[in-house]
């Protein structure tokens, strides 16, 4: 027995697989049948403890959890405001070059982060999109339910046109929840038909509405029988604590899943209203880092903590107002027929949709003279940063340049992202934009500004590498690859974002290569001289877009 015992030991040290080594000593061994089952008790014993070390020495985690925290910018994870955060960033990877997609707003980054795509390919453009088949006068929300349910309708479930994270999990057997205070939550899981037994057991909650219907009312019971807050309030802390207490008291009662998303809607809400470093903003992060401390603590309890790896990311940064000019009634003065609504829709209407740091504009029937000019008198306007154009145009990228797809039915014609600078606002937070119908001294995004593209992700866990700050540039879209590969699940199509080996323990992948290029664009207009450039940095083939600005000079 000793001599079993010493083998067996061997064999945990080296990781080597015990079952051949265990029935040749069964079979060479004359033992009565109480012997035998002691034996057996110890194989199994020692048989489960190596497949404990080997997980361990593989660096496997069990669980994944992301949080998402709405709007937050990287250099707000101080210890003085998100302690919580601050420890796994440093005793995780805290991935300083992270980059959301363009343009940069939350619901484009709640697809590429479901997707691990960019727009081009997941079909979710901006917070507010102009596609005539499902509101033929005005805008639309993307996120909201409605345009959600009416767009699966028309396309047969291709609302979102590539499979999303929790969709690929749960086709490969394992359930999910998603819990959102927002309901940019309801990309990740968003049918209501559930085919498979995963599906089934998988929960989605966003913005107070669930999936299964049925489930409300035990959300409210561990809410002290409250619904989900309204209205919305600055700090938003109400709904973020009402859906983190939901998942942590109901959606995990009966254990913890391998996928789990929070997406909380602060500090975007506050930074919205009153600015970024505000009071206001700055309880918005404690408040976020309290219910971070809160997963955590539920995770410890639960047994499951040491097992678990933890994501923390945020859709997009975010910049300060200096003006807000209002577009629309710009145009009409340069006698285009522009509008936010357009009543009876002519050939060379312009549909102007502000974004923030962005806008787009859609060109009825596509004219191009009207587009020409449109571009041209863009270009000598005193709030347009970057150009794209879905035409050839001079002094302009292609869509294509951001992740765009220029022959896809529902693009835009011309995208401009907003004029910016590093300047700094009253509360000493850097980054300073015009934004289309903002209000000066207020928060906004969706530009190519580099405080609106560079946004936060830490990651920390048994597969995380501990005490890392990568300077290699990750994105959103990097996530759902990343997560599938951790979980041992193949994508069901090929994503825009790869796995981000440069942070996993064991990862025998070579170090990345990075390159980082800056193109530029120019057109002599008039008077003017119009210049302007994009920065990407590129990753063993997957893109990344640092920054982009522009502006016109007198000759």
């Amino acid at each position: 027995m000793d001599a079993m015992r010493a083998q067996a030991t061997v064999c945990v040290q080296s990781g080597a697989p015990l079952m051949n080594i265990e029935m040749n000593m069964l079979m060479n061994m004359k033992l009565n049948r109480y012997m035998k089952t002691l034996v057996w008790c110890a194989i199994a014993i020692l048989s489960w403890i190596s497949a404990v070390h080997r997980a361990s020495a593989q660096g496997q985690a069990e669980h994944v959890v992301v949080l998402v925290w709405d709007g937050m910018r990287p250099d707000f994870i101080t210890p003085q405001y998100c302690p919580t955060l601050y420890s796994l960033a440093t005793n995780g990877t805290f991935f300083r070059r992270n980059h959301c997609v363009f343009v940069s707003t939350t619901q484009a980054n709640g697809a590429a982060l479901a997707t691990g795509s960019n727009p081009g390919r997941n079909g979710i453009q901006a917070n507010v999109d102009f596609r005539p088949e499902l509101n033929f006068l005005t805008t639309y929300a993307s996120e909201s339910l409605d345009a959600v349910r009416r767009g699966d309708l028309l396309t047969g479930g291709h609302y979102l046109t590539l499979p999303t994270l929790a969709e690929t999990l749960q086709q490969a057997g394992i359930p999910t929840i998603i819990a959102g205070a927002k309901p940019v939550a309801l990309f990740h899981d968003r049918s209501v038909k559930k085919d498979s037994e995963a599906a089934k057991k998988s929960v989605t909650l966003f913005e107070g509405k669930t999936i299964p219907r049925d489930l409300a009312a035990s959300l409210a019971k561990v809410n002290d029988d409250k619904a989900f807050p309204t209205p919305i309030t600055y700090p938003n802390l109400a709904q973020d604590n009402w859906t983190a207490r939901s998942l942590l008291r109901s959606l995990w009662k009966n254990g913890v899943p391998k996928y789990t998303l929070l997406w909380l809607s602060e500090p975007d809400k506050s930074q919205h209203e009153h600015g970024i470093g505000s009071s206001n903003a700055l309880v918005a992060i404690e408040n976020s880092d309290k219910n971070l401390a809160d997963v955590i603590k539920t995770l410890k309890e639960k047994g499951v903590y040491e097992k678990t790896d933890i994501f923390v990311v945020s859709d997009h940064g975010f910049s300060t107002i200096t003006a807000g000019p209002d577009i629309e009634k710009i145009l009409k003065q340069q006698k285009f027929s522009a509008g936010k609504k357009l009543e009876d829709p002519e050939r060379g209407d312009v549909m102007v949709i502000g974004l923030g740091g962005s806008a787009s504009f859609y060109v009825i029937e596509r004219d191009e003279p009207v587009i020409r000019r449109l571009v041209e008198f863009l270009q000598t306007a005193d709030f347009t940063g970057v150009i794209f154009s879905r035409l050839p145009i001079e002094g302009t990228f292609p869509l294509e340049r951001v992740g765009y797809n220029s022959t896809n039915s529902t693009a835009p014609d011309v995208v401009i992202s907003m004029r910016w600078n590093a300047s700094r606002n009253d509360n000493g937070a850097p980054g300073m934009i015009i934004s289309a119908g903002g209000t000066r001294g207020r928060g906004t995004h969706a530009s190519l500004s580099r405080y609106d593209m560079n946004n936060t992700l830490v990651a920390a866990g048994p597969s995380i590498k501990k005490g890392q700050i990568s300077d290699v540039p990750s994105g959103n879209i990097d996530l759902a690859p990343t997560i599938l590969h951790l979980l041992g699940v193949k994508p069901i199509k090929p994503m825009d974002g790869r796995v981000l080996h440069e942070a996993l323990v064991h990862s025998k992948e070579p170090a990345p290569k990075v390159n980082v290029k800056k193109l530029e664009a120019t057109r002599e207009t008039g008077l003017f001289r119009w210049t302007q450039y994009l920065q990407f940095s590129e990753v063993n083939g997957t893109f990344y877009f640092d920054e982009g600005n522009g502006e016109p000079a007198l000759k």
